[in-house]
C-alpha cells in the first residue's frame, strides 16, 4: 500500500507531502477506483444512518437519494469480498503452502474488525452496526480462498436464487424458531447465509482483474443485467401483489421477545406466500432474491464506473479515494459522531449533518492520507493479521528466542 512520506522526508529534498501524494497516491498498485467504491460505500451508509430522504421514484431526481438505503451496505459487502481476493492473491489463487498463514491472517483482520463492531454497537446508537457480520465474513470464506471465479459466480448465484426461497420455508416449517444463531444465519438485517452471496461475487471480480479496463467494462453490462433482472422481478412481485416479508426487519430487531413482535398477518402467512415474498422482495434489507439481484448489479455497476473513471478523473476523485483507503476508521468516525452529537431532529434538520459529515470525512481522511498515510484502524487490523500469523517463538537451551 503506497503510503505518503512524513513531513520534511518527502521523496526529493524540496518536495512537499501534499505535492508527493498527489503524484503518486492511487497509483498501482492501489487500485483508485476501489477506494472511491468504498468511499461511495462510507458516505452512502451514512446518508441512510442520517439522512431524510423520500420515497424512490425513478421520475424524480429529488427522491433519488434513497437509492443509499440497503445498496450502500451491499456495496461494502461485494467490496469485501474484492478486497479478500486482493489480499490472497488478486488473479491468481493461493499457494497450498500459503494458506495457513492466509488463514490466519483473515481470522486476525476478522477478530479485530468484529471487536470493533461490538464496540461500536455499545454505544447504544440506533445504527445496524455492519462490522461485526463484516469481520465474520473474513473468516466465514476461509474455506472458499482456493475456489476458482467460475465456481465463486455459480456459489453466488445459488445463494441468491435458492437462498432466501428455502430460508423462508425453514421459518415456517421450524415454526419460526429464534436464537442468536438463528438470529444471524436465517434473520435480522445482515443474514450471513444471504450476505455471502455479495462477498464470493466480490472475490470473483477480483480474481478476474476488477482493475482491467476490459474486466470492468464487461462487469459494468454485467451489473446492468442484474438491476433489470432484480428490480425487474422486484416489479412483476409488487404488481401481482405479493409484498415482500423480512424477519430481521422493523420490530424484532434481536429482541428477546422475538417473533412475538411480529405482525400476526406474518407469523400466520402460508408457505408459498412466504416463498413467494422472499423470492419476489425488493425492498432494502428485505433479503429477497429480487433485492440480491438488483442491489448485487448495482453494487457491481458502481464498482464497474468507479473503475472505468478512475483514470480520467483522478484528480478530482482523489479524495474520495483517501477516504475509501481507510474505511474501518472512517466508519467509526460517522458511528461515533452520532452517539455524541445525535442526528436529524436533535441539532441538526433536514440533511445538513449527512452533508457535514461527508465533507467532514473526505477532509480529514485526506489530511491524514497525506501526512501520515494508512488510516488508524487499518493498521491496527494489520498489526493483527501480521501477529496472528507470525509463527511462535521458541528458545534454545541457553534461552535465547529463535523463529
Amino acid at each position: 500500500m503506497t503510503t505518503s512520506p512524513p513531513l520534511g522526508t518527502a521523496a526529493g529534498p524540496t518536495t512537499l507531502p501534499v505535492t508527493h501524494w498527489f503524484r503518486t497516491f492511487g497509483r498501482p498498485p492501489r487500485i483508485l477506483g476501489l477506494d472511491v467504491a468504498r468511499a461511495l460505500a462510507i458516505l452512502g451508509m451514512a446518508g441512510a444512518h442520517i439522512g431524510e430522504t423520500s420515497a424512490f421514484d425513478p421520475l424524480d431526481p429529488s427522491t433519488w437519494l434513497d437509492l443509499v438505503h440497503g445498496r450502500s451496505s451491499i456495496l461494502f459487502a461485494v467490496l469485501a469480498g474484492v478486497s479478500i481476493a486482493l489480499m490472497t492473491g488478486r488473479r491468481d489463487l493461493p499457494d497450498p503452502e500459503r494458506m495457513p498463514g492466509i488463514r490466519l491472517q483473515l481470522v486476525g483482520r476478522g477478530a479485530v474488525i468484529f471487536l470493533i463492531g461490538l464496540a461500536l454497537e455499545l454505544l447504544n446508537t440506533p445504527i445496524a452496526v455492519i462490522l461485526t457480520l463484516y469481520g465474520l465474513l473474513y473468516v466465514a470464506v476461509i474455506p472458499f480462498l482456493r475456489w476458482r471465479p467460475r465456481t465463486l459466480l455459480i456459489a453466488a448465484g445459488v445463494l441468491a436464487l435458492a437462498g432466501p426461497a428455502v430460508l423462508a420455508l425453514i421459518a415456517i416449517l421450524a415454526m419460526y424458531p429464534y436464537g442468536a444463531g438463528i438470529g444471524l444465519v436465517l434473520y435480522g438485517s445482515y443474514p450471513i447465509t444471504v450476505w455471502l452471496a455479495f462477498v464470493f461475487a466480490g472475490m470473483a471480480l477480483g480474481r478476474l482483474g476488477i482493475e482491467r479496463i476490459h474486466t470492468a467494462a464487461v462487469a459494468l453490462g454485467a451489473g446492468v443485467g442484474l438491476m433489470v433482472v432484480g428490480y425487474g422481478l422486484g416489479l412483476v412481485g409488487a404488481v401481482s401483489g405479493i409484498t415482500s416479508w423480512a424477519p430481521g426487519e422493523g420490530s424484532m430487531a434481536g429482541s428477546a421477545a422475538g417473533w412475538q413482535t411480529y405482525p400476526e398477518a406474518v407469523a400466520a402467512a402460508d408457505p408459498l406466500a412466504a416463498v413467494l415474498s422472499a423470492v419476489f422482495g425488493v425492498d432494502p434489507h428485505s433479503g429477497g432474491t429480487a433485492e440480491i439481484l438488483g442491489s448485487g448489479g448495482f453494487a457491481v455497476t458502481v464498482i464497474a464506473l468507479c473503475i472505468l473513471l478512475s483514470r480520467p478523473l483522478r484528480w478530482v476523485l482523489l479524495p474520495f479515494g483517501a477516504l475509501g483507503s481507510m474505511p474501518l476508521s472512517a466508519y467509526t468516525a460517522h458511528v461515533v459522531s452520532v452517539a455524541l452529537i445525535g442526528g436529524p431532529g436533535g441539532f441538526f434538520t433536514d440533511n445538513l449533518f449527512w452533508a457535514g459529515t461527508a465533507v467532514a470525512l473526505l477532509l480529514v481522511t485526506t489530511l491524514w492520507s497525506v501526512f501520515v498515510g494508512r488510516g488508524p484502524l487499518e493498521r491496527l487490523v494489520g498489526r493483527a493479521a501480521v501477529a496472528m500469523a507470525s509463527p511462535p517463538r521458541r528458545k534454545t537451551e541457553q534461552g535465547a528466542p529463535v523463529v
